[in-house]
């Protein structure tokens, strides 16, 4: 009945409604805000009802009509748009940081490190820090002196001269074009396709998310 009276508004043109999404901590594509304050603009009849969680769950069963999320977790079976131009991560520090403990000159030099963790839950294993060597992949189980699920911790933290900390560096990117983080590793870090807006594929779309579909596509950012 839902799917109908969708589809009877947007015969009508009529864009309306709650348009709930689910967005990762890590995608500043949409979490910088300009994306979703001009969707505003354009339908101000829509009210969006965003989450920002890293907890992975079926956004269908969870009353989501979308969500962003990296390519290489979204499902095979939902309909993938991109928000973001490729991305890539950064093993980044302070300044005082390196003077004091030297640069890492490959991941494994890691060990004996200071390093500043991430996990998305209490029960979570920290993150692994992913890298790329020669064309293979690999993940660096570092045992972080700090570990956190709040990235503005994580960045104060590196900026405070704590650790080496790892992450997407958009993130960081502030703080590098200042100078108060300076970016070590570089050779390991390629870039990878970046973020997605991914849906379910229906045979009546709302209406809002059509809409917001179709602002995503206009706003595509240009691959690297």
């Amino acid at each position: 009945m839902r799917a109908a009276l969708d589809g009877a508004r947007a015969h009508r043109a009529e864009v309306r409604g709650q348009l709930r999404l689910a967005v990762s901590s890590i995608a500043e594509s949409i979490l910088s805000g300009t994306l979703l304050a001009e969707f505003c603009l354009a339908c101000p009849d829509v009210q969006l009802d965003v989450l920002v969680t890293d907890e992975e769950f079926d956004i269908v069963a969870h009353g989501f009509d979308a969500g962003v999320r990296l390519g290489e977790v979204i499902e095979q079976d939902m309909i993938a748009v991109p928000v973001s131009a490729d991305q890539r991560q950064a093993a980044v520090c302070a300044p005082s940081y390196l003077a004091r403990a030297g640069a890492p000159s490959h991941p494994r030099d890691l060990a004996s490190h200071r390093c500043i963790g991430w996990r998305p839950a209490p029960r979570a294993a920290p993150y692994r820090w992913e890298f790329t060597d020669d064309g293979r992949d690999f993940a660096v189980a570092v045992e972080p002196e700090v570990t956190t699920n709040d990235m503005h911790l994580m960045v104060k933290l590196a900026r405070a001269g704590a650790g080496i900390t790892f992450g997407m560096e958009d993130t960081f990117r502030p703080d590098l074009e200042s100078g108060a983080l300076v970016s070590v590793l570089d050779a390991y870090c390629p870039p990878f396709p970046g973020f997605f807006l991914y849906y379910p594929s229906r045979r009546n779309m709302p209406s809002r998310l059509r809409a917001f579909v179709d602002h995503v596509r206009r706003h595509r950012p240009e691959r690297s």
